[in-house]
């Protein structure tokens, strides 16, 4: 027997086997469906478990609580309901024209300085 014969029975019988392990693996598997998925049994599990409840006592305490906190929280701002928001909340008086001017110059100043050593 030649080499070329041989190879050619091992191929045969690689495609007998690989047919084989197709069709065995299609019987486990049911064959893909189409359309809409069927409707899940009536049945419930028996492992669902059933959801806690809060009590209207504990209801009652938050609600009293939250309440309590919202009452708080509306106190602790000073403003009424009309009054506008200022855009400024920092407490400094706003800086004037002849400051404003000096500051510049004396940034002025600074970078000319850094440019000079540079």
């Amino acid at each position: 027997m030649d080499i070329q014969s041989i190879v050619a029975q091992l191929r045969q019988e690689v495609n007998r086997i690989e047919h084989a392990i197709a069709a065995l693996t299609g019987l486990d598997s049911q064959p893909a469906r189409r359309g809409r998925p069927p409707k899940r049994s009536q049945a419930k599990p028996a492992s669902v478990k059933k959801r806690h409840r809060m009590s209207a006592a504990a209801r009652a305490r938050i609600a009293a609580a939250k309440k309590a906190w919202w009452a708080k929280q509306k106190g602790k701002s000073g403003r009424k309901k009309g009054t506008a928001v200022s855009k400024k909340t920092t407490g400094r008086k706003p800086m004037s024209a002849a400051m404003r001017k000096k500051l510049s110059e004396m940034m002025k100043a600074r970078w000319a300085q850094r440019k000079a050593k540079a």
